[in-house]
């Protein structure tokens, strides 16, 4: 990849290289791939770049987001039969891949949204998982709910999609519980990979 500061730069760049790279370096050149472009709409291994005060910077591509929130979908699915056990580690061994593969990317953002949604799933998971209305009743007052509250929830008609974004099961099963429960999260491992405590 050459960045050039304009297209007609660029393009006389790649006049000028290709001659070199052929009859110099003896590679071979796909002359379909090779291409003058706008930098944000370049992907290279999974990630773009883009402009910030006069400095090209690195993103993670759209197409690679939507793959990391597939693979996420597919570890958090509770019709794969898996322990919660065997799902932490799944994702955990995800998690870290993915992050060591992507910091080099400005990602922050991305990360905490990603974790609040990743967090509504394991809600998910498991309001499914506790199904009759005495393990749910039983389980909310395990984490910390009054009877009554927990006796209402229990008998609530919401989905789970919806039930897991209640402000009554974000507490229940908050950021510290998972933790406790030994999940890992990418804001948090994404701190621990470039040093920041």
């Amino acid at each position: 990849m050459i960045f050039c500061k304009s297209k007609r730069a660029a393009k006389r760049t790649l006049e000028n290289i290709l001659p070199y790279i052929e009859n110099k370096l003896f590679l071979k050149v796909n002359k379909d791939k090779t291409t003058v472009d706008y930098m944000g709409k370049v992907k290279f291994l999974g990630m773009s770049f883009y402009q910030n005060k006069g400095k090209a910077r690195v993103r993670i591509h759209p197409k690679s987001i939507a793959k990391m929130r597939s693979k996420i979908k597919l570890l958090t699915a509770r019709s794969n039969g898996w322990s919660n056990e065997v799902r932490i580690e799944k994702l955990k061994q995800y998690i870290r891949g993915w992050i060591n593969y992507f910091k080099i990317a400005d990602i922050k953002s991305l990360l905490k949204v990603t974790d609040e949604w990743l967090r509504r799933r394991l809600r998910m998971v498991y309001w499914k998982q506790w199904k009759k209305i005495k393990t749910k009743f039983k389980m909310l007052k395990d984490y910390g709910l009054d009877k009554s509250k927990a006796w209402e929830y229990a008998n609530t008609r919401k989905g789970y999609w919806r039930t897991a974004n209640s402000p009554i099961l974000t507490r229940t099963l908050g950021n510290e519980v998972f933790k406790k429960l030994g999940y890992l999260f990418f804001f948090d491992y994404y701190q621990k990979a470039i040093g920041v405590n």
